[in-house]
């Protein structure tokens, strides 16, 4: 029966391939365009229709610099068309009663903290399936400082601000994924990774698809991620771990792998007769649950327009067809999974180039013909706005006066900004000295710092050991601030456009002190009639004033030390000439005031 089974398969996807020749026609030659009018490396595209697949094909290269040519089974990272996965799972434990998608999700997650109360009291389920929840992207919290624990990322959560209420408005967001990707893994016992390949990779035979990046090195025929510099050099990109985020995009997959996943989503959620999504889900999740804006047609094309989002779905009318569709795109990757539910039929394109418009474009030219729609040239519309767009940069930075206040100096000399700067919502990164330059690495990428003004720096890639000076003026800043003592205290980093610059609170780096060294400061210091008492307790030197908590200092330099808990406050041990320490100078916000050793 198997083999029965097998055979009758078969057979379709042969005579798919044969029956659609007319429509496709000629075909490559467009393709072939996009892939030279974009500059891509390489890409692959399947269309179904029914049952079938009807066409599956790789273009340009997976590895550019050896030339090993792309196919319909060459691995790419798939990115945020992952989402429809991690949402489906739940449509799947809704159909078993384990879950309502009205429930407040810390009901299956009782650590979840939101930033408000009203977020913690009225956000559901469904709120993370559609993207409102009134919270921003936050993007930078798990991109820049990434974690294989969920756990720790659902922790950040408490500290990220929302920028509106809950169902104001439609923002995309994509913890309210790793979320869903939480519940299930509390209601199945299983981790989000397996599961996803015992609802959907085992049953649809997606026998090549994976969710992590050590699989994808390791799998044969796996794509290389590239991006475009300076518009016509392509320059190889390291994969991206997306780590801890997985739901919200982890997936690798073929275009002959995904195909599968588009006869389900065509065929009420059957796969060879199988139930692999419930039909109720289906049809829920590619309907209208939130307006992304309103996509009102233009004169161009009137028959494109509206703009809604389902559950991991985003909704849209192609000239007079109901679209379903979803972008993905991480670093050296894009890609685009696109099916029209009345006309049964479906599209996946994958592509190894970052923030590429390849698969807008391939998905668009396989549409007008599959659904036997006007044809646009969109190969040609492509460069015709691309070179457009080329002239009108070219015009703009003759013309673009920088805001950069020229013959400005920092305020503080280069080891004053060092430190460890960290953020709850976000996390930590560190600040040192290099050859008298200012460097940071931020998810062990290299960072300088070069000066824009005042206290203002801008974060620039270091590749190759070598600065990124093309970067100048337009990288991240990062605006220093100071306290009341003068020190440096924090770091602000307008990460998220909806919101104000994000504070990064200093903590200044400490250094190792021998007991030896640590042996000289204990002893009662004398300051206005006052006794300061400073003593050793487990290798660690207490200060202690009366009437006062004792407050534990960190070395920060020779004979320097902070307050750990006291921010702005710190103290300098003077030595005399024969090496015994005389004085101690209390340096805080109010004054600097010597008191004698007695």
């Amino acid at each position: 029966m198997k083999n029965l089974v097998f055979i009758s398969t078969l057979f379709f996807f042969v005579f798919g391939l044969n029956a659609q020749d007319k429509r496709l026609k000629g075909i490559e030659k467009e393709l072939n365009k996009v892939l030279e009018y974009t500059n891509s490396p390489g890409f692959a595209v399947a269309v179904v229709e029914g049952n079938n697949v009807v066409y599956a094909k790789g273009f340009g290269y997976r590895d550019y610099e050896n030339k090993v040519p792309v196919d319909a089974n060459t691995l790419f990272a798939i990115g945020s068309t992952s989402k429809a996965f991690t949402s489906a799972i739940l449509g799947i434990l809704r159909d078993k009663d384990e879950l309502s998608f009205d429930d407040n999700p810390r009901k299956f997650i009782p650590e979840l903290e939101f930033y408000n109360d009203d977020m913690n009291d009225h956000l559901i389920i469904k709120d993370l399936m559609r993207h409102s929840s009134g919270l921003p992207r936050h993007d930078g919290s798990w991109y820049f400082f990434p974690s294989h624990d969920k756990d720790s990322l659902i922790q950040r959560l408490k500290y990220h601000e929302p920028f509106t209420g809950i169902r104001q408005q439609w923002y995309y967001n994509n913890f309210g994924f790793l979320i869903q990707g939480v519940i299930a893994e509390k209601i199945t016992g299983k981790t989000w990774e397996e599961t996803i390949n015992d609802y959907f990779f085992e049953p649809l035979n997606m026998n090549r698809s994976n969710t992590s990046i050590a699989e994808m090195k390791s799998s044969s025929n796996a794509a290389f991620g590239y991006q475009l510099k300076e518009n016509d050099v392509i320059s190889k990109m390291d994969y991206y771990d997306i780590a801890g985020m997985s739901p919200a995009g982890s997936i690798n997959s073929s275009v002959n792998d995904m195909s599968k996943w588009l006869i389900t989503w065509i065929n009420d959620g059957k796969y060879n007769e199988q139930d692999i999504i419930p039909e109720n889900y289906i049809n829920e999740a590619m309907s209208s649950q939130m307006i992304v804006g309103g996509n009102i047609p233009d004169d161009e094309f009137p028959d494109i327009h509206f703009a809604n989002y389902g559950y991991g779905w985003m909704l849209q009318s192609y000239k007079g067809h109901y679209r379903v569709e979803h972008g993905g795109n991480i670093d050296g990757f894009s890609a685009n999974v696109a099916f029209f539910p009345s006309d049964k039929v479906g599209i996946v394109v994958l592509a190894n180039q970052n923030g590429s418009a390849v698969p807008s474009l391939v998905r668009n030219i396989m549409a007008d013909r599959m659904i036997g729609a006007e044809k646009t040239d969109w190969a040609e519309r492509y460069k015709e706005r691309l070179d457009k767009g080329k002239k009108e940069q070219e015009e703009a930075k003759k013309e673009s006066s920088s805001s950069k206040v020229k013959n400005t100096k920092p305020s503080h000399i280069n080891l004053d900004y060092t430190g460890s700067y960290n953020n709850d919502g976000y996390g930590t990164f560190d600040i040192y000295v290099e050859n008298d330059s200012l460097f940071s690495k931020i998810n062990n990428d290299k960072m300088y710092l070069h000066h824009f003004h005042y206290d203002v720096f801008e974060l620039v890639d270091v590749v190759e050991n070598k600065v990124d000076t093309t970067q100048y003026g337009n990288a991240i800043k990062v605006n220093f601030s100071t306290n009341d003592a003068g020190d440096i205290s924090d770091a602000k980093i307008k990460i998220e456009p909806t919101l104000e610059a994000l504070t990064f609170k200093r903590t200044p780096k400490t250094i190792d002190v021998d007991s030896k060294t640590l042996e000289l400061y204990p002893g009662d210091y004398e300051l206005a009639g006052t006794t300061i008492k400073v003593y050793i307790k487990e290798d660690i030197l207490y200060l202690f004033v009366p009437g006062q908590p004792e407050y534990e200092l960190m070395a920060t330099d020779t004979h320097k030390f902070s307050f750990k808990t006291l921010e702005g406050f710190k103290v300098e041990f003077i030595e005399a000439d024969n090496g015994d320490i005389i004085e101690l100078k209390a340096i805080q916000p109010n004054g600097t005031f010597i008191a004698k050793k007695k």
